[in-house]
């Protein structure tokens, strides 16, 4: 058994956010949760996404070159189980999301919906794809991004929060004396 298996007390410890990857053909519009989610460069504006093999999106994916994410908000936790629970090849998520009142809107730049209300969307082309044990890993270049005022949802231990209590930096003074003590140490 690998060190860090699903539902392992060590896989437990990440924390993330939660991805709500769209993508479209040849398995229709389509949605996941994906808390391998991450925004991996700023110049160019790269995202990589992390995919089961096999699944809906990975199909998708492969075959339009392009996705969107959407950073869930705090308040879409429902969107993030009902992306999560069932596989695109068998039920349609975004006519059941639709049907519990969630929206979603026609991307500008590529050919998928976007989730409404998001914390985060943002439309990606594909510029690499790597196999990666059991999952594929899609990077691409965000081409639209759009934020709004709401707080993203995290995920940790397969549960959903939100953003809370803030945790002070180290005072001025305390990183006056980290970086004396660095300045004392070089390496040799």
């Amino acid at each position: 058994m690998d060190k860090i298996s699903y539902g392992t007390d060590a896989a437990s410890k990440f924390v993330t956010n939660v991805g709500l990857i769209t993508s479209a053909d040849p398995h229709g519009d389509n949605i996941m949760a994906a808390e391998w989610t991450n925004h991996v460069s700023y110049s160019p504006s790269l995202l990589s996404v992390h995919v089961g093999k096999g699944k809906a999106t990975e199909g998708n994916i492969k075959a339009s070159g392009e996705f969107g994410v959407s950073l869930a908000a705090a308040d879409q936790n429902v969107v993030s189980s009902v992306a999560g629970r069932f596989t695109g090849k068998e039920v349609d998520k975004i006519a059941v999301l639709k049907a519990l009142g969630f929206g979603f809107y026609k991307a500008k730049k590529i050919k998928v919906l976007m989730v409404e209300g998001a914390a985060l969307n943002i439309e990606c082309k594909v510029v690499k794809v790597v196999e990666l044990g059991d999952h594929t890993m899609f990077v691409g270049e965000a081409i639209e991004a759009t934020a709004s005022e709401k707080e993203p949802l995290l995920y940790h231990g397969g549960k959903y929060f939100e953003v809370g209590k803030r945790i002070e930096k180290p005072t001025k003074d305390y990183l006056e004396k980290i970086d004396e003590l660095a300045e004392g140490n070089p390496k040799n």
